[in-house]
């Protein structure tokens, strides 16, 4: 009786270490310290996969957070275009020399720029939606339907990164418009642009492929 009423429990040990958890119980008085540390390991083999998705989306989570903060300085930072000549460089906003950044860019009654800037700060919103619908979900919703509203609004701010940058590139980035032209070289906002237009993509798909985890 004794036997039955122990075999239950046994067998919702793992597999691997039924036979030797059953050896340890039938002399119990020998390896009484040895069973709680038993016990105790089989407790965290068991618990690793959840260890391990805490760690892929505390991960998630960082990256998500560096994107919107190189969203924000891509965007506002004028330094999309440096020339060689001088200490001059352009953005979204503004022309800069000698660190100023006060003048008035020549172009910045077109169209194509202020759809740029229209598409960077929409960039800007969605990332950060997206951010906040995740740690909503996070501990709100059902398995099965967490983070696929997150995922779907990464992929939104993805989309409005490739279309800004990809104006700028056509009309401003080749120099000509911003009359640096040779002397000129891409800053760090436009590299910073790309890069978040990368991880956006990525977070996005990543938060789809998690959301039955």
């Amino acid at each position: 009786m004794v036997f039955r009423a122990a075999l239950p429990q046994v067998s919702r040990e793992p597999t691997c270490v039924g036979k030797l958890s059953r050896l340890i119980e039938s002399d119990s008085n020998r390896f009484c310290p040895f069973l709680f540390l038993f016990r105790t390991l089989c407790s965290q083999v068991t618990k690793k996969p959840k260890a391990k998705m805490l760690v892929l989306l505390a991960g998630i989570f960082v990256v998500h957070i560096a994107t919107v903060i190189m969203l924000f300085v891509c965007t506002i930072a004028n330094v999309w275009v440096v020339s060689n000549v001088g200490n001059a460089s352009v953005g979204l906003w503004n022309n800069c020399t000698n660190t100023l950044c006060n003048g008035t860019l020549v172009y910045a009654h077109e169209d194509a720029l202020k759809t740029v800037q229209a598409f960077m700060i929409l960039s800007i919103i969605f990332s950060a939606i997206s951010l906040l619908v995740f740690v909503f979900q996070l501990f709100t919703m059902e398995k099965g339907n967490r983070f696929f509203l997150s995922g779907a609004t990464m992929l939104v701010c993805w989309l409005c990164v490739l279309v800004g940058v990809s104006i700028y590139t056509s009309h401003y980035a080749n120099g000509y418009t911003t009359y640096y032209r040779s002397e000129d070289h891409h800053g760090y906002s436009y590299i910073l642009a790309w890069i978040c237009f990368c991880f956006s993509f990525i977070i996005g798909v990543l938060y789809l492929v998690l959301r039955k985890k």
